[in-house]
């Protein structure tokens, strides 16, 4: 009897560790965790319990046949399926359990990567945004400054080259410091300086103590490109724009002199990849209010312990 119960426990569990095993590869291609969740949850734990009861009361019908004459009599299924239920369900809960926390830390993984991709996706549309117009604009510029004034040209050319510089440098990273967020805004600024006049000032007043701390890149600038583009610039009424900061926050404001954007969708699609790529840094937000005079936004910046 002893060596009949230990035949029978270690069949039923080979049985148990393979067929489990198969169950949950069909299941990964036909029901995967990531899209379908609760029902191949509960799919699997009943699919599985069945199926171990089915095996459990599979091999001792076929041990009790093959090594005995008598076939197996109602009590002892009945006693033989409260011990398998006893012994072997417990072992496929916890198989059960592994599998699942094994997939929930894949589904997680792959999550965070997709997340990952999608803030450089749209870094790289930005990117792709800012390429044409900018260099349209300032190759213009260039042209008209290289016949009026030289020394002018090599300076607006030497900035030009810097803008260009850094978007390269930026473009393996997912945040960058400060300082290197305001080098590139500084030229960015001449080169618009350059193009506006006296129709555009700028202000930058930061404390030194977060120029190591981080934030997107180009974040500013596009900022700073919004508030170009939604609002009238002229000699008469100049825009005015003042980045600085607040705390652990960057302010940056504009005079309001608004153009008629119809479609307010544009107006605010700026803020909405910048509220996106922060999310995956920090749980603050961007802040942006509007009075009668005035465009503010408010940015977080990241520390560098929570990089």
């Amino acid at each position: 009897m002893f060596y009949f119960t230990l035949s029978w426990i270690a069949i039923s569990f080979v049985l148990l560790w393979i067929g489990n095993h198969f169950l949950t590869k069909y299941l990964n291609r036909r029901m995967p965790w990531q899209r379908y969740g609760n029902v191949r949850f509960f799919s699997h734990l009943g699919a599985g319990i069945i199926y171990s009861l089915l095996a459990v009361n599979l091999s001792y019908m076929i041990l009790k046949l093959w090594l005995t004459e008598d076939p197996p009599t109602a009590s002892q299924v009945v006693v033989m399926n409260v011990y398998g239920a006893i012994m072997f369900i417990p072992i496929f809960c916890l198989y059960f359990s592994l599998q699942f926390l094994k997939s929930w830390r894949k589904s997680a993984v792959e999550a965070e990567k997709f997340q990952k991709e999608s803030i450089r996706s749209q870094l790289e549309s930005l990117r792709s945004h800012l390429d044409p117009h900018f260099l349209f604009n300032s190759l213009n510029i260039l042209a008209s400054l290289i016949e009026t004034d030289t020394e002018r040209s090599k300076t607006f050319l030497a900035k030009f080259a810097d803008v260009y510089r850094l978007i390269l440098r930026s473009k393996a990273e997912d945040v960058i410091p400060l300082s290197e967020e305001l080098s590139f805004i500084t030229s960015y600024i001449y080169l618009v300086e350059t193009r506006f006049g006296d129709s555009i000032r700028f202000k930058i007043d930061i404390e030194e103590q977060f120029l190591n701390w981080y934030l997107p890149p180009l974040t500013l600038q596009m900022l700073v490109e919004n508030a170009i583009k939604h609002n009238v610039i002229t000699e008469i009424r100049p825009l005015s724009i003042t980045i600085s900061s607040e705390g652990e926050r960057l302010k940056i404001s504009n005079s309001l002199n608004q153009k008629d954007i119809k479609d307010d969708r544009k107006r605010g699609s700026g803020h909405q990849n910048i509220r996106m790529r922060y999310r995956h840094y920090v749980e603050a937000d961007i802040r942006v209010m509007k009075t009668r005079d005035q465009f503010i936004v408010t940015i977080p910046l990241i520390a560098p312990t929570t990089r």
